[in-house]
């Protein structure tokens, strides 16, 4: 418990997920990369195909998540592990959809939209707010990564369209959602646009980006990638992403202050 600073006693609050600095958009695209690549490995290589891969990951995922609702406060090695295992997960949702099933990616992206669109607008209705600085109660925690997995499912369906269906390609479509990005940024900085809706934008964008990217560097060059393999691949944005999870463990860069909250639940301060 702590004092308010009105008499009222308080209990300690804890943000479940990271201060969004540098590290966090720069190990979000990593994972996201690693999500497309992880997900051909496992799909291609280990010969489990796409159901064997989706059902493993999918319990893999599921432990990690439990891990993470019954932390306290934010903790980067589980919060970074459900962010890898979620994005391998919603690849290979999108991948089921359209390679599995037949359904074309028109469909897909259309439908991860109204999926993610329908999960904003019930998170708002329920907690009036879409801001993550404030993921300190289970139900929120619930709705973010809920959010989390439909982004990247939508990012998955709508880099593969743009790439393939569209024939862009893949360095193409990278410089796209990049160039899109930056748009986005430059409209939060100039144009005031919020917050938390230039975050939510950008952090659907980052996964088609990531993948693009993944896809470019891993896939033969006579589909227009580098020919680096799904494995070299994969090891070399894994090895990046966990030193540098080492780094945000020790130095505790990325961790929110807690938020003290009155007996009644009503917010005492903003930390």
């Amino acid at each position: 418990m702590a004092d308010t600073g009105t008499g009222a006693p308080a209990r300690v609050r804890w943000n479940k997920v990271p201060e969004v600095t540098v590290y966090f958009w720069v190990i979000k695209v990593l994972c996201t990369t690693v999500g497309e690549t992880a997900a051909d490995l496992l799909n291609e290589k280990a010969g489990l195909g796409l159901t064997g891969v989706s059902l493993l990951m999918s319990a893999l995922l599921a432990v990690v998540l439990v891990v993470q609702f019954r932390t306290r406060a934010y903790r980067a090695g589980v919060y970074w592990l459900a962010v890898a295992l979620i994005s391998v997960v919603g690849t290979l949702v999108s991948d089921n959809l359209t390679d599995n099933m037949g359904v074309a990616l028109e469909t897909t992206t259309t439908v991860f939209a109204i999926a993610l669109v329908t999960v904003f607008a019930l998170w708002y209705r329920t907690e009036r707010t879409l801001s993550i600085h404030h993921i300190d109660t289970t139900r929120r925690e619930a709705f973010y990564w809920l959010a989390v997995l439909c982004t990247f499912a939508l990012g998955t369906s709508a880099g593969d369209l743009l790439a393939e269906k569209m024939d862009l390609g893949y360095w193409l479509s990278a410089l796209l959602f990049a160039a899109a990005i930056a748009a986005v940024a430059l409209a939060r900085f100039t144009l005031g646009l919020s917050a938390v809706t230039s975050f939510w934008i950008a952090y659907v964008l980052t996964r088609p980006l990531g993948a693009s990217v993944g896809d470019y560097l891993s896939q033969p060059t006579g589909d227009g990638g580098l020919g680096l393999g799904t494995v070299v691949t994969s090891a070399l944005f894994l090895t990046v992403i966990l030193a540098l999870v080492v780094y945000l463990i020790v130095t505790r860069k990325d961790v929110t202050e807690q938020q003290a909250v009155r007996q009644t639940g009503a917010p005492a301060h903003r930390a």
